[in-house]
């Protein structure tokens, strides 16, 4: 757990994952974020502290490309299926095609792009809004997906992976249900962290689902999620190895 810095004033750090993101073969990657705010909160202290307990082989910059107003939010535009290596992105101002390719041959990841429109009309701002991968399900909003081609190809993808796709409403993705994330504890067991706002908007027949995959964990985010984020994106994973 790393606590933030007083200055500069920095409202969304709580929200790491939009700027770093790790890989198994200990590659870290820092991304161009949409907000110059946001910017600040990439910070050269965490890398170096990281490597004080994993190996890391290489940090790949893509910041440069705020300078042509091209961004890439982390794991908030990138939903990452790791063992297939596929990479599933809702495009936005946040998503832009050109960062996403240059990450997808970089990290060797397939490309899924489509456009999900929320309640009000716009594109989707980050894709872990409305998806959540885990190692044997999936939780999306596939209904949010206009263009019936693009919901197709995404449907297919999952269910060429053989992972139980579980759909969630309009409803549940504005209260933060596709906004989770799977972990596991030290003895291994698949543990599913959300907020207890997500977990009261799924059904119990959903529920049921997910607990045949992992163990449900709520976590009380109330304030936080007056920001715009919930549980899993106040997480960035580390796969790093460690030393």
């Amino acid at each position: 757990m790393f606590e933030d810095t007083a200055e500069p004033e920095k409202p969304d750090a709580v929200f790491p994952n939009n700027w770093i993101s790790t890989d198994h073969d200990g590659r870290i990657a820092l991304f161009p974020m949409y907000s110059a705010l946001r910017r600040r909160e990439r910070r050269q202290d965490i890398i170096e502290e990281l490597r004080e307990q994993y190996r890391v082989t290489e940090v790949i910059d893509y910041s440069a490309f705020e300078n042509e107003g091209c961004c890439l939010e982390g794991t908030g535009s990138l939903v990452l299926d790791h063992p297939n290596k596929i990479a599933y992105v809702s495009l936005s101002n946040r998503s832009n095609p050109k960062v996403i390719q240059r990450f997808a041959d970089d990290f060797g990841y397939e490309p899924v792009t489509f456009t999900s429109i929320g309640p009000n009309g716009q594109p989707i701002y980050h894709t872990n809004v409305m998806m959540c991968i885990g190692t044997a399900f999936v939780m999306v909003g596939l209904e949010m997906i206009p263009n019936k081609a693009e919901r197709q190809q995404v449907r297919s993808h999952l269910e060429k992976t053989g992972k139980e796709i579980v759909e969630l409403s309009a409803d549940q993705i504005a209260n933060f249900a596709g906004n989770t994330i799977e972990l596991h504890d030290k003895d291994g067991e698949k543990l599913l962290v959300l907020s207890t706002r997500a977990d009261e908007a799924l059904t119990e027949d959903q529920r049921r689902r997910l607990s045949r995959h992992a163990r449900l964990i709520p976590l009380e985010v109330p304030t936080i999620e007056l920001g715009g984020g919930s549980a899993r994106c106040m997480i960035a994973t580390i796969y790093l190895p460690r030393l």
